[in-house]
């Protein structure tokens, strides 16, 4: 059955059109309608917070009538609100975000708050962030310690601009170089490694969300048959570096804990190897330590 489009009703008010939408978003099957209509409306009408609320009674636009269709229409296709809008916060900060790039999660802040607490008292560290994407960990690294030295890596040429445009726009001192993993950084001895890499086994991806599934980077999500696979290939690559890093601190997907602790273990590198769950309770993040 064919989709309809979305058509919105002349002379409504704010808050009629967010009702409108977020009927309309709910039928089409996307998850969080309300809240979704309520970031294109934002986005849209380039209002927030309490301004936006103060605004539900007045008409809505007529000249931003045809940018508010074209949103909602993208939205009830499957198009990750975050594409649609172009940015997406993490840690307090807005990162551009285009369809080259993973959104950034909010599981993944819980990744950088633990290597700043680990080492974030710290002075003049050479911190890697392998995958950067948008460049979420390396700049909220850098900013929130200014004294790093901030380096991160992506296989992909696009996602490299994204995350380099994300620095500069924030005032983040970072190097940026293309490549696979640590292959980039040959020679140099890093301090820290940090890295979200792609995790997803294979098999697995044609049952994520659509949203996921259809809109985001495959290279950003596929790792392999058993999602392991950079994992395996970082821990390869580690004689490439004039020697091990003191922290390193992956996060990775339901389930693989152990097997990760387990390469981090093995490798031999680190006095300590933790675990860190998100907020779901789901274990998300591996550190193996040598501080």
């Amino acid at each position: 059955m064919e989709r309809k489009s979305f058509v919105s009703t002349p002379e409504r008010s704010i808050r009629e059109a967010y009702i409108e939408a977020s009927s309309f978003l709910e039928n089409c099957g996307v998850m969080e309608a309300q809240h979704n209509a309520k970031l294109l409306l934002e986005y849209v009408l380039d209002l927030s917070g309490t301004a936006y609320y103060m605004a539900l009674p007045d008409p809505f636009p007529a000249d931003r009538r045809t940018a508010w269709e074209e949103a909602v229409n993208l939205k009830g296709s499957g198009v990750p609100a975050q594409y649609i809008i172009g940015e997406q916060e993490f840690y307090g900060l807005s990162f551009e975000v285009t369809p080259d790039v993973l959104i950034p999660r909010p599981e993944t802040e819980l990744l950088v708050e633990e290597v700043l607490k680990q080492a974030g008292s710290l002075a003049g560290l050479t911190t890697l962030d392998i995958g950067t994407g948008s460049g979420a960990i390396g700049v909220t690294l850098a900013l929130k310690s200014p004294s790093w030295h901030v380096l991160a890596s992506d296989i992909s040429p696009e996602a490299l601009k994204v995350a380099q445009r994300n620095a500069k726009r924030l005032g983040a001192n970072v190097e940026f170089r293309l490549g696979n993993l640590l292959e980039p950084f040959a020679g140099l001895a890093p301090d820290i490694i940090v890295s979200n890499p792609p995790y997803i086994p294979a098999e697995d991806i044609e049952d994520l969300q659509p949203e996921v599934r259809d809109h985001e980077p495959r290279t950003a999500l596929d790792g392999g048959a058993d999602g392991l696979n950079p994992y395996r290939i970082m821990m390869e690559q580690l004689p490439l570096l004039a020697k091990p890093p003191r922290v390193i601190a992956f996060e990775l997907g339901m389930g693989q804990a152990g097997d990760v602790a387990e390469l981090l273990r093995s490798a031999g590198h680190w006095e300590q190897i933790i675990t860190i769950p998100d907020l779901a309770g789901i274990d998300r993040h591996v550190l193996g330590i040598s501080l």
